[in-house]
């Protein structure tokens, strides 16, 4: 509560059982990334990102702010949206909007390496973290 006051930002009651569970979720997280390294060894699949997602969404819930994680996870926002798009344009005219959903594939159709796709959705997803942090203060 002395550093929430310290620093502006609003209180959450009961917090320090949130930071170890986010300090798991980081650790978890990064060994992932180091076996994910190319060569792939480890792949996390649709059981394990659902989990992850569920459980930053009960995060925001906890910590009260489910608008920051719309922002910060802006670009899975986007991939989601891509494929919702797609799919309800599709069923209506028969025509696509993307080459292909979600939109990383559409942009590899268009001749975009992999490299270069993941590092420029890094750049994004970096942008929109920075974004989502400064709007701590906003209450």
């Amino acid at each position: 509560a002395k550093f929430a006051a310290y620093l502006g930002i609003p209180h959450v009651p009961h917090a320090g059982d949130l930071a170890i569970f986010c300090g798991a979720i980081v650790g978890a997280g990064l060994a992932f990334l180091w076996f994910n390294a190319p060569p792939a060894a480890v792949f996390m699949g649709a059981t394990g990102s659902l989990a992850l997602g569920g459980a930053l969404g009960a995060i925001a819930v906890v910590a009260h702010h489910e608008i920051v994680l719309g922002i910060i996870g802006g670009l899975f926002v986007i991939e989601a949206m891509s494929v919702i798009i797609q799919v309800f344009f599709y069923k209506r005219t028969g025509r696509r909007v993307f080459k292909m959903a979600p939109i990383h594939h559409h942009f590899e159709q268009l001749g975009w390496s992999e490299p270069t796709v993941v590092i420029r959705f890094w750049i994004i997803a970096l942008v929109l973290a920075l974004a989502g942090l400064s709007t701590l203060k906003l209450r």
